[in-house]
């Protein structure tokens, strides 16, 4: 019989390499569920712009009927979508809390893959059979989960920003010189202002697009703002955050004007994309790896949605949040609805399309302003916090005599 250690710990007889091959196996499980994740984007594309052709079955369920619109195009996405956000729902449901190694739900996370195989079977099917007045509401509800998705983006990007601050940059009282990270500050602003550079060469050719004239420019000034705050003496932030956050807003700008639909003279520098020619595959390729990559990243860091990073890490603690991290995959699930069908619910697309129509620029733009907001926030939050602190305890700073 089993005996267990006080507070929790491993059965008698589990040694540390037990523990290192659990860890291990949790580890690789997270590649798994990326791969799951990546098969069901591919499959909801599939399900867009060749269901209609290749799934001629479906046309005989009855909530299909004989239209293209409700299980096929954007309906058949925000289906595929619904079943991923199912199945890890569900996966969520049944690791939530899981904090050792040994427990019964670490080995249900990290194996029992054919049962898995199964649950995320199902769960791709039950949408299929669901009337589509619940998948109009799904639709709706995507569209939110969405916005937390990139909320949730962007606080592991602030993260990331941070630890290459801490890891990177010298304090300030320190005799260290951070010239590597001296190095990637002027990469990064190199990179930012050429950027912006290059989106005026190929959005903004002529006077007349005054709009992409103002987005880039808008941006410009966010990146100055970001600088100057940071380097501030009661800042003090340094230049590599800033620089980092600079290259980030300066990609979601030149993401939002590449969602801009290419029509009239602003666009007269970019060849118009037909459907399936190499480029626009091509295009398509990158942005539903970027879509995974970002989901995958984002998941993984877990530590980033704790709100106590400063628990000690025990041999047998599992090393992530099994529960943030299916969390993060099902509103991904959200998220990559929305790009396949540009954020609009019947909004026609055209194959191998992804992410582009008004409602996408918009939502890129509004990430990058909320995103320069944050972090200008952050920089200035401590010193606005000590001041208040000043004034609350009545010590008032004594004016130079003349």
């Amino acid at each position: 019989m089993a005996v267990v250690k006080e507070g929790g710990a491993a059965p008698c007889g589990e040694g540390s390499g037990a523990y290192e091959d659990r860890r291990r196996q949790s580890l690789r499980a997270r590649y798994a569920y990326g791969l799951v994740f990546f098969a069901t984007n591919l499959l909801a594309w599939f399900v867009r712009d060749y269901g209609a052709r290749a799934l001629r079955g479906l046309h005989h369920v009855p909530v299909c009927g004989a239209g293209d619109s409700k299980c096929f195009q954007s309906g058949g996405v925000l289906r595929v979508s619904l079943g991923c956000f199912i199945f890890f729902w569900l996966m969520f449901a049944t690791t939530f809390g899981t904090r050792k190694l040994h427990e019964a739900r670490n080995s249900w996370h990290s194996g029992c893959w054919i049962l898995k195989f199964l649950v995320y079977v199902v769960s791709i099917g039950i949408p299929f059979i669901i009337p589509n007045i619940f998948i109009q509401l799904y639709g709706e509800i995507a569209r939110l989960g969405a916005g937390i998705f990139l909320i949730l983006q962007l606080i592991s990007m602030l993260h990331f920003i941070s630890w290459c601050n801490k890891r990177w940059m010298p304090d300030p009282g320190s005799n260290k010189c951070g010239l590597f990270g001296l190095f990637l500050s002027t990469i990064c602003y190199i990179a930012s202002f050429a950027g912006i550079g290059v989106l005026y060469f190929l959005y903004a050719p002529n006077s007349s697009c005054a709009f992409n004239i103002f987005t880039i420019t808008w941006t410009a000034i966010l990146v100055t703002i970001m600088m100057v705050v940071s380097l501030h003496s009661k800042v003090n932030e340094g230049l590599l955050s800033s620089g980092i956050m600079s290259s980030y807003i300066v990609f979601l700008c030149w993401s939002a004007l590449h969602s801009e639909p290419q029509t009239g003279s602003c666009h007269s520098h970019m060849k118009i994309a037909k459907d399936g020619d190499w480029a626009t595959i091509v295009s398509f390729i990158i942005a539903v790896c970027s879509i995974v990559i970002a989901t995958f990243s984002t998941g993984i860091d877990t530590k980033s949605f704790q709100f106590r990073n400063d628990e000690v890490q025990l041999e047998e603690d599992t090393p992530y949040s099994y529960e943030i991290f299916h969390i993060v995959f099902a509103v991904g699930a959200m998220y990559f609805a929305m790009l396949f069908i540009s954020w609009e619910l019947n909004h026609p697309t055209r194959k191998w399309s992804i992410d582009v129509g008004w409602a996408s620029m918009w939502v890129k733009i509004i990430n990058e302003w909320f995103a320069a907001s944050i972090y200008i926030w952050r920089l200035i939050s401590p010193v606005l916090s000590r001041n208040q602190f000043v004034n609350d305890e009545g010590i008032v700073p004594r004016r130079p005599t003349v």
